[in-house]
């Protein structure tokens, strides 16, 4: 892989120039993993990092299967799409990252300055547009804190939700979002890095 190039405007950074890399300019979407495990405790030095990233209300929808045993790496890998099976299957961890669409269950301990914070999502139609979207938030966070421990992370969409969601989930209140191999990248793991919009396509001011 190619040094990344720094530009300019990472120099407004408090952030050092390696950690920038190491998060964003060198990661890449691993597809290859050595067989080095991914220990629980590494796993619970990325979630005690990411759980302080922001969410709406503090609302903290994620929750997180770690997929270990070959049973149950057998359950999910039918459930991937044809070209995500052979690397879940290999992987050194798999992640099922899900939104719990009961959160609101929680608020009175997470949001304990507000009287009755339920109330706000009694309309289950509201609460899970808001698990998913908050989920989604902390997602990003928790891949972010994969690249922050040295491992590369896998994230992948292709994979029928329902099926995984009734094979994980089958209490039916949480909904799954994505899947993420984790581990160190091993040979050919990654691809050309693909184009990034520039600046000037996304940012405007009014």
């Amino acid at each position: 892989m190619t040094a990344p190039v720094h530009s300019d405007a990472s120099t407004h950074l408090t952030l050092g120039q390696e950690a920038q890399d190491q998060l964003f300019r060198a990661a890449r979407t691993a597809n290859t993993f050595t067989d080095e495990p991914v220990t629980d405790e590494q796993v619970a030095a990325i979630y005690e990092l990411v759980k302080y990233g922001p969410t709406s209300m503090n609302q903290q929808p994620l929750r997180v299967v770690l997929v270990r045993s070959a049973e149950a790496r057998e359950r999910l890998v039918p459930h991937m799409s044809r070209g995500n099976r052979a690397k879940t299957s290999t992987a050194p961890l798999v992640a099922v990252l899900a939104a719990d669409l009961d959160f609101h269950e929680e608020l009175p301990r997470l949001v304990p300055t507000m009287d009755n914070p339920q109330k706000i999502f009694a309309d289950p139609a509201v609460r899970a547009a808001s698990a998913r979207f908050n989920a989604g938030l902390q997602i990003g966070y928790f891949i972010l804190g994969v690249r922050a421990a040295g491992l590369a992370a896998g994230p992948m969409s292709g994979f029928d939700p329902e099926g995984v969601t009734a094979e994980f989930f089958p209490d039916g209140r949480h909904q799954a979002l994505l899947v993420v191999n984790i581990g160190r990248p091993g040979p050919d793991a990654w691809r050309d890095r693909l184009p990034r919009l520039g600046y000037d396509e996304v940012v405007r001011s009014v």
